[in-house]
């Protein structure tokens, strides 16, 4: 089966979080920084809150921080990001054969459902599983044993799509075979991910020559 990440993958919202960040550490004054990029882009929600309440010595609980970033994030995924080049397409063709697919994503499951109702995506995948619901890190291969688990496959039937280079890695680390997705996010990361994943795409419009 093909199962698919969410953010930077599927759906073009990574530079929608850097801005979300530049802005709620604006509001309190603080700077953005690489090391506070570094604690928060790989992370699930309460993970990437709890870092932030210490990382920036705030005052707000974790639950209040993300109720913040919902608020910000909410429009954006319901209504104006995009999906990345190809992407839909690509479904709608694995659709047509047949193919079994799947999301798994530490967006957070709210924001998500956003996304997959108004850009279509829900229309052809079969079962979502959020990593915030499994309390791990994409950065696991435990978390891709318990997501393929959860999708009654074993990791070794799964062929993973994800912008990250992280999540790449924790899915090939558990059996997966992995495709690589280019994002700016992760541009620099590139040569690196070429060298360990089965393949590397800039766009799903390449797989659609096959």
């Amino acid at each position: 089966m093909k199962l698919f990440d969410l953010d930077g993958t599927l759906l073009d919202s990574n530079g929608i979080w850097q801005e979300i960040d530049v802005a709620f550490l604006g509001r309190r004054g603080i700077p953005w920084s690489e090391e506070y990029n570094q604690g928060v882009i790989h992370a699930i929600f309460p993970t990437a809150a709890q870092f932030t309440k210490e990382f920036c010595h705030l005052e707000e609980s974790p639950e209040e921080i993300m109720a913040e970033w919902l608020d910000m994030a909410r429009e954006g995924y319901a209504h104006t990001l995009q999906a990345k080049e190809g992407a839909l397409d690509y479904l709608a063709r694995c659709a047509a054969r047949g193919e079994r697919m799947a999301l798994f994503t530490s967006a957070e499951p709210s924001l998500c459902r956003a996304a997959l109702e108004g850009r279509g995506f829900g229309r052809y995948l079969t079962q979502v599983v959020f990593a915030q619901e499994l309390g791990m890190e994409k950065r696991s291969p435990d978390a891709f044993r318990e997501a393929a688990r959860r999708l009654g496959v074993s990791p070794e039937e799964i062929t993973f799509f994800d912008d990250s280079p992280v999540a790449c890695r924790g899915a090939k680390e558990a059996g997966c075979t992995v495709i690589g997705v280019y994002d700016p996010l992760f541009a620099a990361y590139e040569e690196e991910m070429r060298g360990f994943c089965d393949g590397y795409i800039h766009s799903f419009r390449e797989l659609m020559e096959e």
